[in-house]
């Protein structure tokens, strides 16, 4: 009896690694016929965009292919999600690129693969460590302006890119500048049968949701680029398509080239790891709470990280979570990651028996896939509500764009994780204070600011301060606590404490010396609100031997009635 228990209990631990396992164990025949055809429309949506993404990552289509295989059934398998489709990403794919060509001399093939690989294994790696340790606020270190931004520079430099692909030629410049100046300069050579079948391409990826939402667009575009092509003979026209695909699957491999590449890929990895991220975890969290699930951000990290493993193993590149091709599974009614390994399974077969199907395939269609995927990265709109409620955001937020554009997306990430850092500690560098004021028709304590007919009491100031108190900012409190002083000449500084959630040792020292100062002049502080547990740190600190622990209390009320109480005992 103990030795079948203990076995349970092991096969629960081990379960707690492989839920999705553990998801199969309880399946419900019901869902088969929902994750089979779900799987069957996921299918149709994951070779045109594993292919554009392959392409925008500056490695052959068919890469796009194998690694939508691969992190497909790696993630079914560890993946704590049941609905979240992983593959390809165009957010992703340009990082890839800047990463792997200055390392791949002369831009050879077979190193580009290599450094793609190892660049997914190092991606993986540091998202398992990330998700062992328990690390998932990593995810929110970019703020959401600063995200925006970052994306909205990502998406200029992006369409910029395959403009010429669009029109049928390529250009050799980097940076968004140059890019655009070679594709005016060499518009002459654009071929007009290309350009036709890209921009209608591009048209119906951009219109297709406004007739229906039931059958994919990208499918739709790419199939009917695909059908003309072939029908029409367009490729005798000089356009370029895919061509015939390698036949079957890879073998998994370590890929490798030489240690110096480590470091440069390991910097890139983190980058990708944080736009990653982000991104998946809120897509899986928001898919999640619609159905009723929860699902732990750090197994999700763990799973993402087996995920780039797989990929990086048969010869794919880094993957992320994808919004569009999760809603379109939850649309088809994906019950469980069955659907995923479904879709992943077609994706094989076609790759082993029928790669020639693909072969004319427009790379002016693909280009259109991933403008179309650009423009949605895009969010120009909240940018005009940034400028109307807080202009702070808007110029951060234009700081990031600005940052990829001109630094390129690599370096973009650095600058956005940068501002994300410098955001953060200023609003607790420089935090908001306000001198509070009664407002009788609200029935509370408000900003005297904002409302100039609240009422204020007599000889004593009320001050709140709304961030930790800490070594970089307690200098700054103590300034604009003499600065009242000296302005109101008050009896009393009652300091509203709710929005204090810490007080270090630097700033502990401060309130000791600030509480002498004042003393000397004939003016007490009082505490009100706040926290128990800053209390007993107060009073681990010893500063009640200077602060008169009668002094703190539990409302703003309070407060002043025992100040109207010593005042009357005085008089």
């Amino acid at each position: 009896m103990k030795a079948h228990a203990a076995g349970e209990q092991k096969t629960a631990g081990a379960m707690r690694w492989l839920p999705g396992v553990q998801a199969l164990r309880v399946y419900r025949r019901a869902w088969l016929r929902a994750d089979l055809l779900a799987g069957i429309v996921l299918a149709a949506i994951l070779v045109p965009q594993g292919l554009a993404y392959a392409e925008l990552a500056g490695l052959p289509p068919v890469t796009g292919l194998y690694t939508t295989v691969a992190c497909l059934v790696a993630y079914a398998v560890v993946g704590p999600s049941r609905i979240l489709v992983l593959g390809p990403d165009s957010s992703l794919s340009p990082l890839i690129f800047a990463a792997i060509v200055p390392l791949a001399a002369g831009g050879d093939p077979g190193a580009m693969l290599a450094l793609a690989g190892m660049l997914a294994l190092m991606v993986g790696i540091v998202e398992i460590g990330l998700g062992l340790g328990r690390l998932g606020f990593v995810a929110d270190l970019l703020s959401k302006e600063v995200q925006v931004g970052y994306m909205n520079g990502l998406a200029i430099t992006i369409i910029v890119g395959q403009l010429p692909k669009l029109c049928g030629f390529s250009v050799d410049a980097d940076g968004v500048f140059r890019e655009a100046a070679a594709f005016v300069q060499h518009l002459d050579q654009t071929n007009a049968t290309t350009l036709i079948v890209g921009v209608a391409t591009l048209a119906v990826l951009l219109t297709w949701r406004y007739l229906t939402r039931r059958v994919p667009a990208v499918l739709v575009a790419v199939l009917g680029a695909t059908v003309a092509t072939a029908v029409l003979n367009l490729s005798a026209a000089g356009m370029p398509t895919v061509g015939v695909l390698p036949s079957g699957m890879p073998r998994p491999s370590l890929p490798w080239t030489e240690a110096g590449d480590v470091v440069p890929l390991l910097v890139a990895a983190i980058g990708i790891t944080m736009v990653s991220l982000t991104d998946t975890i809120a897509t899986s969290a928001a898919f999640a709470a619609r159905r009723g699930d929860e699902v732990d951000s750090n197994q999700e990290m763990i799973g993402i990280g087996v995920a780039n493993i797989a990929a990086g193993a048969f010869q794919g590149f880094a993957i992320s979570a994808s919004s569009s091709r999760t809603a379109v599974a939850e649309q088809a009614g994906t019950k469980t990651q069955l659907a995923s390994l479904v879709g992943a399974g077609i994706v094989a077969l076609l790759l082993i028996f029928l790669p020639a199907l693909l072969v004319d395939v427009p790379l002016t269609a693909l280009a259109a896939v991933v403008i179309a995927a650009a423009l949605s990265l895009a969010d120009v709109g909240i940018l005009r509500k940034y400028f109307r409620v807080r202009r702070g955001a808007f110029f951060l937020s234009a700081i990031a764009a600005l940052g990829v554009i001109v630094f390129g997306v690599l370096q973009g990430i650095l600058v956005a994780l940068g501002l994300s850092i410098l955001l953060f500690f200023r609003r607790n560098w420089w935090p908001h204070g306000e001198v509070l004021g009664y407002v009788p028709e609200l029935g509370g304590w408000h900003s005297v600011r904002r409302y100039r007919d609240a009422r204020l009491t007599d000889g004593v100031v009320i001050f709140r301060w709304e961030a930790p108190l800490f070594f970089a900012n307690s200098d700054l409190f103590r300034q604009r606590v003499r600065t009242l002083i000296r302005r109101e000449e008050p009896s009393w500084i009652v300091l509203q404490c709710e929005a204090i959630t810490d007080i270090d040792v630097t700033a502990a020292e401060m309130l000791e010396r600030l509480d002498i100062e004042l003393n000397a002049k004939g003016v007490h502080i009082a505490f009100v609100e706040m926290r128990t547990r800053l209390q007993h740190l107060v009073l681990e600190y010893g500063l009640l031997e200077t602060l008169d622990r009668d002094h703190f209390y539990p409302t703003i009320e309070r407060a002043l009635a025992a100040i109207a109480d010593d005042a009357a005992s005085d008089a």
